[in-house]
């Protein structure tokens, strides 16, 4: 039996090739928007300290970290962890992201089940990313002798790819929750809205090529498992 991978390689390169376009694009919305002063005059750190409170969160921390687009929620410490250029910039940008962040917290404070889906995951995907790659190369390399190796590492990859997946409405709804919150709070014009929300709409596209890229990644190591099963 022959099985035609040559659709899944198409698909691994448009994939990636979208990756780097959105990026691009992240990096450029983000660069023009940061150059834009908010009205209110508030800085990204001011921004989370507000929507934490108006949510009643008071035992989460805002912390300043390094790098670009570095900026995150780590449910395991309570802290929103903000980028320099948003901590303590005052632009639509720094309110988008300070806001989405704070979204997660929110979501946190409030049990949101696919945020705690995901980070039930963490644990076991932190382990098996360390030896997946090499159960995934030797499955490959073995692949005429057994399909074991090879059957393994495709099941321990989906688990990232399912990770993927969970993290896209995670994503949207700490997005939701921000430009509702920025906009019922006045924290920006209307078109600095316009801005926040184009803003997080290109950093959520950014999960979702992950989440394709991650499928097409998994179905490209399953037409090499169907091409060697085909072999037999």
């Amino acid at each position: 039996m022959y099985y035609n991978s040559s659709p899944i390689y198409f698909i691994v390169i448009l994939a990636m090739l979208a990756s780097w376009f959105i990026q691009w694009r992240l990096r450029s919305k983000m660069t023009k928007y940061s150059q834009i002063g908010l009205q209110s005059n508030l800085s990204g750190k001011q921004i989370a300290e507000l929507m934490l409170a108006d949510h009643g969160i008071t035992d989460v921390r805002i912390i300043s970290t390094e790098g670009r687009l570095t900026d995150h929620y780590n449910p395991a410490d309570k802290t929103v962890n903000l980028s320099e250029e948003v901590y303590g910039a005052r632009s639509a940008s720094a309110a988008a992201i300070a806001a989405h962040e704070c979204g997660h917290a929110v979501q946190h404070a409030t049990a949101y089940a696919a945020l705690q889906f995901r980070s039930a995951m963490v644990p076991a995907l932190s382990g098996v990313s360390r030896f997946m790659p090499f159960i995934l190369l030797a499955g490959v390399l073995m692949i005429r002798t057994t399909l074991i190796p090879l059957g393994v590492g495709i099941v321990l990859f989906s688990l990232t790819t399912i990770f993927s997946f969970v993290t896209l409405p995670v994503e949207f709804d700490a997005s939701n929750r921000a430009l509702a919150w920025i906009d019922r709070r006045g924290i920006v014009t209307p078109q600095e809205h316009a801005m926040a929300k184009d803003a997080l709409h290109w950093a959520a596209m950014t999960y979702v090529v992950a989440a394709i890229s991650s499928l097409a990644t998994l179905l490209y190591y399953v037409s090499i498992f169907m091409s060697g099963r085909g072999r037999r």
